[in-house]
């Protein structure tokens, strides 16, 4: 069997040129500026003219373009290693810059599957992410004449392989502890704001499902669920990382942080985490900081995505949920 998988992921700019079209791309999304279009798409042009430099002095830090596209073609290729079985070929759709998912989509037409699994590289479910990739992939698919049986992975925050990642990466960094020093692991996840999660989306819900499953594996007690990566004047689900980071830093302990909504390194981690936070952990005094990589192409993370695929392909409806169904809004179709 002709096998195609989708892999949706944000994208990022691969130039200090893509950077202000990027962010226009990003809150031209009606998923994350909900407003009329004709309020939305000049406003959002405006936020990405206003917040380009800023963001492009971010993307600097890291030679000036983001890993994530080179990241996610490594875990693609994993994948298709992984899947023997059927003629496997994984694409890559990004929801902000290139490859497109309109890209992805007449790839993927060219390619005349005979069965196409969506998997987003997001585990936890969001209408921001995985809710506004997938709209725009049934938009894209509809052109780009895909006919294929197509199968949907909604979402896995206690997906076992991206669990047993997580807990492995962990214990490698724990290696580096300091002897005799206490740690407070912060399982920090982007933020979002307060007003998303109000309307019923189940991302923070299924950031705090990873978390315990996470916490469950490692036998970790001292613990915070924390978010990051705040921007502009709305209220956010928090926590605030930074602000654990500061507690961390009174208490007098070292910080253990595991990003678990992201599963490929990018602006958020390498500098926001390894940049931004290490100097704010030293400034608050904390003892030892210490980063977990993301999941990226860890055999069992890759092993679980697998699973998750074949799974797919077996299931009677459009959409499994292996982990949370009930907590899953259905995409409507446009």
């Amino acid at each position: 069997m002709k096998l195609a998988v989708v892999l949706f992921n944000l994208g990022g700019p691969d130039s200090p040129e893509a950077v202000e079209p990027f962010l226009t791309n990003l809150f031209s999304d009606p998923a994350v500026l909900s407003l009329p279009s004709l309020i939305r798409k000049p406003l959002a042009r405006f936020i990405a003219h206003k917040r380009a430099p800023i963001a492009a002095k971010i993307y600097a830090k890291i030679g000036g373009r983001s890993p994530i596209l080179p990241e996610t073609m490594a875990q693609a290729a994993a994948l298709e290693h992984a899947i023997p079985e059927h003629e496997t070929r994984a694409f890559i759709a990004m929801r902000c810059w290139k490859p497109f998912i309109q890209e992805a989509a007449v790839a993927v037409a060219a390619f005349k599957p005979d069965h196409v699994v969506l998997l987003p590289l997001y585990p936890q479910f969001s209408t921001t992410t995985t809710g506004s990739s997938l709209t725009e992939w049934q938009r894209a698919a509809r052109v780009a004449g895909i006919k294929a049986p197509t199968t949907t992975v909604c979402c896995y925050p206690t997906l076992p392989g991206f669990i047993a990642a997580l807990a492995a990466a962990t214990r490698e960094r724990l290696q580096k502890a300091k002897p005799g020093v206490s740690y407070r692991l912060l399982v920090s996840a982007h933020g979002l704001p307060k007003r998303v999660i109000a309307k019923g989306d189940p991302y923070q819900s299924q950031v705090e499902q990873t978390a315990a499953a996470l916490l469950q594996r490692l036998g970790w007690e001292d613990f915070t669920i924390c978010y990051q990566s705040r921007v502009g004047p709305l209220e956010w689900i928090g926590p605030a990382t930074d602000a654990e980071i500061r507690r961390a830093g009174a208490d007098g302990k070292g910080v253990v942080i595991v990003p678990v909504a992201f599963v490929s390194e990018h602006s958020e981690t390498l500098v926001e985490l390894d940049i931004d936070y290490a100097d704010l952990a030293h400034e608050a005094g904390v003892p030892d900081y210490l980063r977990v990589p993301t999941v990226s192409v860890r055999p069992e993370f890759i092993a679980g995505l697998k699973n998750l695929v074949l799974e797919s392909i077996a299931a009677e409806g459009e959409r499994i949920c292996p982990q949370s169904c009930r907590s899953c809004p259905r995409v409507e179709k446009q």
